[in-house]
């Protein structure tokens, strides 16, 4: 996917033309977020403050150093792994609607969470994150540092209402939807921003050329297998806008 944007919004543009468009998160609701996880943060370092009151006892200098250690550690291993597990979110970008994804549209790594992390400090210089709301004010893409290093972007998760997939999906038989397995696989293995992809595609397939229409879910169908082992038989038969199909039914209809 080629990326491009504009002053509030990120988009993404497929090689046959199609364009999906993502929110992109400002300074204010970003801070908000994370002036929730900094309370999160210092919650647990108040938790693990009893080693630092023990050390202080034998060395006040030691203390002091364990307890500045102890915070980076704890503000950075709480933003890196909840990122990592929860794609790309802490408890404060849940709250905000908020979500880290990678700028080009692609799923997110872990060296991109460890890199705008850890690059966390340079953005916080030289108080309350100066460097870093600038940054965010300057960039098209409101990145701060690490999003710059790492390529990746916060962007606003609106609430969305699933659309009706009965009319879309003309077949009362699902091969897919049969084995639980592989739908846990498929929604483990698909970001939000790549399920949401796929539905914008089924979604507006009626107002593609046959030619593209045709080339797009090939795409789509050979980056699915790409992220999950489809057994033969789930797929025997099915064309590539039909296992496309069967797959959106599966990640966005519950029933």
């Amino acid at each position: 996917m080629n990326g491009a944007h504009s002053r509030h919004m990120l988009a993404l543009e497929t090689a046959e033309g199609v364009e999906f468009r993502l929110p992109l998160a400002g300074p204010i609701s970003r801070a908000a977020a994370w002036f929730i996880d900094t309370l999160c943060v210092m919650a647990i370092v108040t938790l693990l403050g009893k080693a630092v009151t023990i050390l202080s006892l034998v060395s006040e200098d030691v203390g002091s150093a364990f307890g500045a250690l102890l915070y980076f550690a704890t503000a950075t291993g709480y933003s890196m792994l909840l990122e990592w597990n929860w794609r790309g979110q802490t408890i404060g970008k849940r709250l905000m609607r908020l979500r880290v994804v990678d700028a080009e549209g692609n799923r997110l790594v872990l060296s991109q969470v460890v890199v705008r992390n850890l690059l966390r400090a340079a953005d916080m210089l030289p108080a309350g994150y100066a460097v870093g709301g600038i940054a965010c004010l300057l960039s098209n893409k409101s990145q701060r540092l690490g999003d710059l290093a790492a390529n990746t972007v916060v962007i606003y998760v609106e609430p969305r209402e699933f659309p009706e997939l009965d009319g879309l999906t003309d077949s009362h038989y699902n091969s897919i939807r049969g084995q639980p397995r592989l739908v846990a696989r498929l929604r483990q293995a698909l970001s939000p921003e790549q399920a949401r992809i796929v539905l914008d595609a089924v979604l507006r397939r009626e107002q593609l050329a046959p030619d593209e229409r045709v080339q797009l879910f090939r795409l789509l169908a050979t980056d699915l297998k790409l992220l999950v082992h489809f057994p033969e038989e789930s797929v025997l038969g099915l064309s590539d806008e039909r296992l496309v199909l069967n797959v959106v039914e599966c990640l966005f209809n519950e029933r």
